[in-house]
């Protein structure tokens, strides 16, 4: 693609081509320059330190309760019948013609949603299968962290069993990763593979996320969520282990592998967070365009990078608009969406079509039935709903946005890494950008198909991605 443009993109002569790629150059250089010297500089890890989030003042130490409790997800008549209520109240905005959803979730089809919803989803029936695998609680740190932990149910004289954290994001839950549990737990029995890679699967709900606790103290961010995780595995009693996440789970786990790179096996995402910010990689964009080879850029990066202004900016703009909401006044919208279901699941089924396909914006069911079934899609927001989660998932944003960011990208990840690059993901990192901080890639894929949520999705792909990468850090 980039050698059809390269002509059309240089009308002039060569010295001209020397006025400008000698500049370039020179920029380039200094921009490398300038990054070797601060790379002297960069912390060799992230302090682990520890902290208090509960209520009140902290036991003395030895007085804290560290049991793990099983746990199971119940519901009532009152909390299904105050539902009822008030989707009966639910009062309906007209849309504009055409409008699809380019202006959010489509009135007309949230109709349908409601009275789906209101009339046919069992509730009760969704809870059974919340509790098909095993739930516990732990208190770390003054809060009470909800996690489920799932073993194989059969594993093979000699066989290893490797410990896998798989961590959500927003608006997800721990139930993104019902679908590929099975899969990373019995692979052979669905195919996958001889049974040569075989996980025991813990998922725990971020706190403020569901069934766990949300902190009672300001200033709870990713990497107090990584120190929680980490004690968490040390609890269950393991001394190494392999972490997975997308989204928020992707900024904890790298946080997870930074600070304890010792205990961490292997670190897979499914969305990377690099800056973009400074001269390098501004020239280097610009190049890109041209010369990708030249910067280190495949021709799949080139064709799910290129319009830069397109996909980079026009779309992150257009999806982005709830981050400075709920990186400023999470409690302001939050209020609202707590008290109103109909409302809430707006807002967060929203994210499921754009965020899974960005044409979906174009249809009038935001395409959401293509991918999902309604009851996967409302199990989920009634997670949400139940556990009055909406407002403390939001301020998660505020207590990380409000921190200086450079640290996460001055901290270098050493642990293996393995990326695997979804083409609907809201932005693309080119596996030569993801070296700038994740030192180690062992795989790096690009994903024929699916977007942000790709647990949820594509199990099937992120599962055969995982054991992939897992198999090669085992032949390290």
């Amino acid at each position: 693609m980039w050698r059809e443009s390269l002509p059309n993109a240089w009308p002039f002569d060569y010295s001209q081509k020397n006025a400008v790629l000698v500049p370039v150059a020179a920029l380039g250089v200094g921009g490398m320059l300038l990054c070797w010297l601060r790379s002297g500089r960069k912390m060799k890890t992230i302090d682990m330190g520890d902290g208090w989030w509960g209520a009140g003042e902290r036991p003395p130490k030895g007085k804290e309760d560290t049991s793990i409790r099983p746990f199971k997800i119940e519901t009532s008549d009152k909390e299904i019948e105050d539902l009822h209520q008030r989707l009966d109240r639910f009062r309906f905005t007209p849309h504009v013609e055409g409008a699809a959803f380019h202006y959010g979730f489509n009135s007309s089809y949230l109709r349908k949603v409601v009275d789906y919803w209101r009339n046919q989803f069992d509730w009760r029936k969704q809870v059974e299968v919340l509790n098909k695998y095993p739930h516990f609680h732990t208190t770390i740190e003054g809060i009470d962290i909800h996690f489920i932990h799932v073993k194989p149910s059969y594993v093979p004289h000699g066989q290893a069993v490797r410990p896998l954290l798989m961590v959500h994001g927003w608006p997800g839950s721990f139930y993104e990763f019902y679908k590929i549990i099975p899969l990373l737990t019995e692979p052979a029995k669905h195919g996958l593979n001889e049974g040569d890679v075989v996980f025991e699967v813990i998922c725990p709900s971020i706190p403020g996320y569901a069934f766990s606790e949300a902190s009672h103290q300001k200033g709870f961010d990713s990497i107090a969520t990584a120190r929680i995780f980490h004690k968490l595995m040390n609890r269950l009693g393991f001394k190494e282990y392999y972490l997975q996440g997308g989204d928020w789970g992707s900024r904890i786990t790298t946080n997870m592998a930074q600070m304890l790179p010792q205990s961490v096996k292997g670190l897979h995402l499914n969305l990377v967070f690099i800056s973009t910010q400074g001269l390098g990689k501004m020239i280097r964009t610009m190049l890109g365009a041209y010369v990708p080879w030249l910067v280190g850029f495949s021709r799949e990066d080139v064709r799910r990078f290129y319009p830069f202004m397109q996909k980079n900016i026009y779309e992150v703009l257009r999806e982005s608009g709830y981050l400075h909401i709920q990186a400023t006044k999470p409690d302001t919208a939050g209020c609202g969406l707590n008290d109103s279901p109909v409302g809430l699941a707006a807002y967060i089924m929203e994210k499921f079509s754009t965020w899974t396909d960005k044409s979906f914006r174009n249809k009038d069911d935001g395409g959401l039935e293509s991918k999902y079934s309604l009851d996967e899609l409302l199990t989920n927001v009634m997670i949400y709903w139940v556990t009055s989660s909406i407002v403390s998932s939001m301020r998660y944003y505020k207590e990380n946005f409000s921190k200086d960011p450079r640290i996460h990208d001055r901290v270098s990840v050493h642990v293996p890494t393995g990326i695997a690059a979804f083409p609907q993901e809201i932005v693309h990192v080119p596996r030569v950008w993801t070296k700038n901080v994740y030192k180690n890639v062992v795989t790096y894929t690009y994903m024929p198909r699916g977007g942000h949520f790709a647990a949820f999705e594509e199990p099937k792909l992120l599962a055969h991605d995982i054991m992939q990468f897992v198999r090669k850090v085992e032949q390290l």
